[in-house]
């Protein structure tokens, strides 16, 4: 790093200026070189801050290759998109039932709070089908009103999240799955799949998965990694399976969790 002086009219400030080659930014910022090969444990453990952060604005000026290497992390290749879409499915199946069921054992707190983490996977289910990086929670919601999806679903979104009964909760919650659906089919990834929520196994439930949208995704895989990875427990990406700043900011963990996708 390089210190610099800079006179104002308030008087001298101290800037930090730190240089770096591309190769050494990478390394130290996603723990991986892009001039080398990315391959789906890299991609399934960047976090999609940082490759919004590296994709996002302009580059004025290029000596060093630095738009080469934007233009590689651009999107996810088209395989490790549809695993993180089916995972994206997998964790709504995972949790959209046990908000009525928490309601209708009289807990309403955690109804809440399960309504509450499917509106979040209902927003970054959308971003993925936008195909638009999600930055981190502070901006979250700011990014999300500026997708496509956003006047159609953000009422609803507000609707689950402001509900006071389970009820209700179901009501918004139900009418974003379908919302959800509808966009699925209109990417054209999968043969259509139903666009109207169903009951749960004769449960008083409404709920969307259970249509197969997740199945339906992974058999459209091709690469061998990544067919691999479908047949174990669809844990998604490191922003699908964790939320902790310390995992997904620092580098220094990529190595540790790589492991996870070899």
């Amino acid at each position: 790093g390089t210190q610099r002086l800079v006179a104002t009219e308030a008087g001298p400030v101290r800037h930090k200026v730190d240089i770096y080659t591309p190769s050494r930014f990478f390394l130290g910022y996603l723990g991986h070189d892009l001039g080398g090969a990315v391959v789906p444990a890299d991609w399934l453990t960047f976090s999609e801050q940082k490759l919004r952060t590296i994709t996002g604005g302009a580059v004025f000026h290029d000596e060093v290759g630095l738009e080469d290497a934007r233009r590689r992390v651009a999107y996810y290749p088209r395989d490790v998109w549809l695993y993180l879409l089916a995972a994206g499915w997998a964790r709504v199946g995972q949790e959209e039932h046990l908000m009525g069921r928490a309601g209708l054992a009289g807990d309403e707190v955690g109804s809440a709070l399960i309504g509450a983490r499917l509106v979040r996977d209902v927003m970054r289910l959308c971003f993925l089908m936008e195909r638009t990086y999600a930055p981190y929670p502070k901006w979250l919601g700011t990014a999300f009103g500026r997708l496509a999806c956003a006047a159609e679903l953000s009422s609803h979104l507000r609707g689950a999240l402001a509900a006071g009964t389970w009820r209700e909760r179901e009501a918004h919650l139900v009418s974003a799955y379908e919302a959800a659906a509808r966009m699925h089919n209109g990417l054209g990834i999968t043969d259509p799949l139903p666009e109207t929520a169903r009951g749960f196994f004769g449960r008083p439930f409404r709920v969307m998965a259970l249509h197969g949208f997740a199945n339906a995704l992974l058999a459209r895989i091709t690469d061998d990694r990544l067919r691999a990875l479908a047949r174990r427990p669809l844990i998604g990406g490191i922003d699908q399976w964790s939320d902790s700043t310390d995992l997904v900011s620092y580098a220094e963990w990529r190595p540790l969790l790589r492991r996870l996708y070899e």
